[in-house]
């Protein structure tokens, strides 16, 4: 069975599911049905992180063996690009050298946001999911160094995460650039189909291809209900049950039937989100001092204007 031969290395909370979306509806790029296995980030190691979410999420999906990996990937056939999207591959140390092993003509799609915000829309993403004890940003960002020194997984790294200059710098070290695009998340915003053309192109399949772009996808918000909000992890996140049951059906019922969840779960998710609170102007400021140098060194590497980040 056969490796991927692209990657969405990151960021978490920077539209990298709504991307996934959009490859995976062209016919000539296979995405595998597990969006995030992590696997390049995780070969080997034993699962035990220690957050609230960590149980249901990455102890229990994450990819450790080759093997189980690889059979990701089985029901490709005559696609020309296989792929799949784990954010936790930009802030990894281990995957890019891993990636660089096993897939050394691999082509990696990166998108950033302004690392202020990825942290708050990463936060109220585990408030959404009943994943966050604190309710208070400020006070999760407090936390977030024990939390990291107790184990806690790295999707509670709200700050450490949008550090994204060693990060990429990594891969650029690894990997030719003509093998990495990066894009900003208001590139995604502003543009998604000329965003997914560009990454056609990237890719070498057809560009005049037009994907839907037209849904939303992982939004954050606050929940209101606490019976919707149950409905939604119930149908929306991975179970043993489901995990079961998908090898029974062929791959094209399968992709209909992850669509029709899919829908399901926006509908529900779209009664039960009121908008998050404004992130307090002083936690803002904190934290944009403290990716101020990080953000020039990327900029320079990018050769790409963040001066709206610095703001």
């Amino acid at each position: 069975m056969t490796l991927p031969n692209f990657f969405i290395i990151g960021a978490a909370k920077c539209g990298t599911t709504a991307l996934y979306h959009f490859l995976n509806q062209h016919p000539q790029i296979y995405m595998s049905h597990f969006k995030e296995p992590r696997f390049f980030a995780l070969e080997g190691k034993k699962l035990d992180f220690r957050g609230p979410a960590d149980r249901r999420g990455i102890n229990r999906g994450g990819f450790t063996d080759i093997e189980a990996y690889r059979a990701l990937f089985q029901d490709a056939s005559s696609e020309k690009i296989i792929g799949e999207a784990s954010t936790l591959y930009l802030y990894s140390q281990k995957a890019p050298e891993r990636i660089s092993h096993h897939v050394p003509g691999a082509k990696l799609v990166a998108v950033l946001r302004n690392p202020v915000e990825r942290a708050y829309s990463a936060f109220l993403h585990l408030v959404r999911d009943g994943n966050e004890p604190l309710s208070d940003f400020a006070q999760a960002l407090r936390e977030e160094e024990a939390r990291i020194a107790d184990n806690w997984g790295p999707v509670y790294h709200y700050k450490q995460r949008g550090f994204y200059y060693p990060q990429l710098k990594h891969y650029f070290d690894r990997f030719d650039r003509d093998q990495i695009r990066v894009y900003l998340y208001e590139d995604l915003k502003s543009d998604p189909s000329g965003m997914a053309r560009d990454i056609f192109r990237f890719l070498d399949v057809d560009d005049a291809f037009a994907p839907d772009v037209s849904v939303k996808h992982n939004v954050s918000g606050i929940p209101t209900s606490a019976t919707l909000q149950a409905l939604y992890l119930l149908v929306g996140k991975p179970n043993p049950v489901k995990t079961a049951l998908r090898p029974l059906f062929p791959t094209r019922v399968r992709r209909g039937m992850r669509s029709m969840r899919l829908r399901a779960v926006r509908s529900i998710q779209s009664r039960n989100l009121a908008k998050a609170p404004r992130m307090s102007p002083e936690v803002r400021a904190e934290l944009s001092e403290a990716y101020r140098e990080d953000i020039l060194m990327l900029q320079d590497l990018l050769q790409r204007d963040l001066s709206g980040w610095l703001k």
